[in-house]
């Protein structure tokens, strides 16, 4: 019988650990760590974690917005998405709430699709993506500034994300992920998704939503 594919939990015991950099956004730390036989030193991303999410319509399509993301130089197309910066706020609420305030619509059914770490060797930035049904348009409008200020909103079918997913035209990887995830999820009549409060024992930093 095959193995099953699953990534392992590896713990390595931390001598030092230091900000180097407190940023305004998230952190730079530097660990000691023993891994084997050998003391190793890396600096990565010390980040809080984020949600993203794919809000599905009952025409099949696909809430996206276009936001300037400024190390790239790209106006990009991206899920709605924010940061989990708020103290013991469960992360479907953060969705609930990132939804409402960069879109103005809210979801009446929620299920996780997808989990991911955006680059795990130099950050421990974990992302949970949902997959959001039901939509209605929100009681409240929010204001946006700073790089939300010019934000596109805009419905697209998801066959459209599909093709600019496989003809590389879409870059951010919340945006990717997502699509070939419920792509195949659905192909599976949604069998493989999770429970709007499913644990989240991988996110390194918001042990309160661990469900230990």
């Amino acid at each position: 019988m095959t193995e099953l594919l699953e990534d392992e939990v590896a713990s390595a015991v931390v001598s030092e650990s230091d900000v180097v950099f407190a940023g305004h956004v998230w952190d730079i730390r530097k660990d000691t760590f023993r891994y084997g036989d050998s003391d190793i030193v890396r600096d990565y991303v010390d980040h809080t974690g984020a949600v993203a999410i794919f809000a599905l319509d009952e025409h099949d399509r696909v809430l996206l917005i276009k936001q300037y993301r400024h190390p790239v130089g790209m106006r990009e197309w991206e899920l709605p998405a924010g940061l989990l910066d708020e103290a013991n706020e469960h992360p479907v609420e953060a969705a609930k709430r990132e939804l409402a305030e960069e879109t103005d619509y809210v979801a009446a059914e929620w299920n996780v699709l997808s989990e991911f770490y955006t680059s795990p060797g130099g950050s421990n930035e974990a992302l949970r993506i949902y997959l959001a049904r039901g939509l209605t348009a929100a009681p409240e409008v929010f204001a946006r500034t700073e790089e939300e200020a010019d934000m596109e909103i805009r419905w697209v079918p998801f066959a459209d994300c599909l093709d600019a997913v496989l003809a590389r035209r879409v870059q951010n990887p919340s945006l990717v992920i997502a699509v070939l995830a419920a792509f195949a999820a659905k192909e599976r009549n949604w069998s493989s998704l999770g429970a709007a409060d499913l644990p989240w024992p991988r996110h390194p930093n918001n042990w309160a939503h661990t469900g230990r």
